[in-house]
């Protein structure tokens, strides 16, 4: 766990010598040279000026409207809100004034919520003390913008999908393609990872690219001794896909949140390193867009039905990426698994029932479920400990369910450290007594999925089925006999499997 500094009187302090943060103005351009919309927001706080800029880049596409001046505008000022925080939370001033925009009392209390249970890990890591109504007082400006409202969608199968470089946008992205969609990645300041996901997904023609640029004087305030801490990213997401989404006039934007991002990051606490993530902002987002921004954006995220048990089964079966997906925020610079951090720990626990291990301690590095020096993260990972890792992780049952079924397939995964560790505390028996395989293909019924994507996951057992399959012929040589029908029928489906895999014919 990030180790907690008591920043109290700190936070305190701050608060009396920035007593107010303004959101004083904002630009929005077209640049011919980099064909896209350049915007940039002024913050202000005391003697401190900030101006972060984005690039909305127009990739091959073209728009989709004709734009409305008040509502792309209402729309940008909306990603300033968000982006805001950002810079607030060096100086958790009390008041903070929006020069720019009116909001009314129910979309200032929209806000209020996003930014308290946003910043949840930043004020317990720091040990603040404070509350929802007393953290924050929000001024604004004048009634100036309208909500937008679509025009009728040419093309109700356009899906926006973010892409994170992970395993979860990957099975988002294959699966929609896979069924049909129109699918549009979009990736901010992309990595090496987030690339490779879209290239091996074949999806490089509707490729969305967004650059983000945070003011440096942020980074300098930081090492200066202010406040910092995390702060939900998933929710400038949110905003920056609404904006692509209304210029290209794409109906749908598919996020790629499971359902196990709903559990609280310390164990008795509502604190949530996943609060953006979670079904309640989700629900909020939606309503307040649909009030106050855009009607008929359909923001929902696709894999709410899964848990990350399911998305680690349904990845496994898209072996073109298993080489290339990255979920180590350490080593993304410099795309690789840096193997000593808790989110290479989970990505490598609940993908191992399901790729075997000589595969996945390949792809992943080493086979983190033999290093011993990972004990304390484990720990925190199936629950020993109080505090999950401030990583976006699946819940701890998933956790000690992946580790029962990994026994249960693989045997001889007893005799690794970490394994043998687990087996020797009294819990596992519980999880090793349990039916596993239901979590693997009951889906939970709590999303916004309309029913032309909900019928994805219509069939889970069949899900299941293949994904089993998969893993059995992932280290078997193949042979077809005979290329006739049958025979070309059975290389197609192999080869959409394993793009790389050698077949005797």
């Amino acid at each position: 766990m990030t180790p907690k500094e008591n920043n109290q009187d700190k936070f305190n302090k701050l608060r009396e010598e920035y007593p107010i943060f303004y959101f004083s103005n904002y630009m929005c351009e077209y640049n011919e040279e980099a064909k896209g919309y350049v915007m940039g927001f002024e913050f202000k706080c005391g003697e401190h000026v900030f101006f972060p800029t984005y690039v909305f880049y127009l990739s091959k596409m073209d728009l989709g409207r004709t734009i409305d001046t008040k509502t792309f505008t209402n729309l940008i000022i909306h990603i300033g809100m968000v982006e805001l925080i950002s810079y607030w939370k060096a100086f958790a001033s009390p008041v903070v004034i929006i020069d720019v925009a009116y909001f009314s009392e129910k979309q200032i209390e929209f806000w209020k919520k996003l930014y308290f249970n946003g910043l949840g890990e930043y004020f317990y890591l720091n040990s603040i003390e404070t509350n929802i109504d007393e953290f924050m007082t929000i001024v604004v400006g004048e009634d100036k913008y309208k909500r937008g409202v679509y025009a009728p969608n040419i093309n109700e199968k356009r899906v926006i999908v973010p892409v994170g470089g992970g395993k979860d946008s990957v099975v988002s992205l294959e699966l929609l393609k896979r069924n049909g969609f129109d699918v549009m990645p979009i990736v901010i300041n992309p990595t090496k990872a987030q690339n490779h996901t879209v290239s091996r997904s074949q999806l490089t023609d509707n490729y969305i690219y967004v650059q983000r640029n945070l003011d440096k004087r942020l980074i300098k305030l930081n090492k200066e001794g202010f406040l910092n801490g995390h702060t939900p990213f998933s929710a400038l997401l949110a905003f920056v896909t609404l904006l692509d989404s209304y210029l290209f006039n794409i109906p749908h934007i598919a996020l790629s949140n499971e359902n196990s991002a709903n559990e609280s990051t310390v164990i008795g606490q509502e604190i949530n390193h996943q609060y953006s993530k979670s079904i309640e902002f989700e629900r909020d987002f939606r309503e307040y867009v649909e009030e106050f921004v855009l009607k008929d954006s359909n923001y929902f995220s696709f894999l709410r039905p899964l848990s990350e048990l399911q998305i680690a089964q349904l990845f496994s079966t898209f072996s073109a990426h298993h080489s290339v997906f990255r979920s180590c925020n350490v080593g993304s610079k410099k795309d690789i698994w840096c193997c000593n951090c808790p989110k290479c720990l989970f990505a490598y626990v609940i993908l191992s029932p399901f790729i075997v291990q000589e595969r996945l301690a390949e792809h992943i590095g080493e086979n983190l479920l033999d290093k011993s020096s990972l004990k304390k993260y484990f720990n925190e990972l199936t629950g020993i400990a109080e505090v999950k890792p401030f990583e976006c992780v699946g819940t701890i049952e998933e956790v000690n369910l992946a580790l029962a079924l990994l026994v249960e397939r693989y045997p001889e995964s007893r005799k690794l450290s970490l394994v043998e560790y687990w087996l020797s505390l009294p819990m596992s028996k519980m999880y090793l007594e349990m039916n596993k395989e239901k979590f693997l293909y009951e889906i939970s019924n709590e999303h916004f999925l309309e029913e032309r994507f909900a019928s994805i996951f219509s069939n889970p057992y069949a899900m299941y089925k293949k994904a089993e399959m998969v893993r059995m012929l992932t280290v078997r040589k193949l042979i077809i006999f005979g290329m006739g029908r049958e025979g070309m029928s059975t290389h197609n489906l192999l080869r959409s499997i394993f793009p790389y895999k050698k077949f005797a014919i």
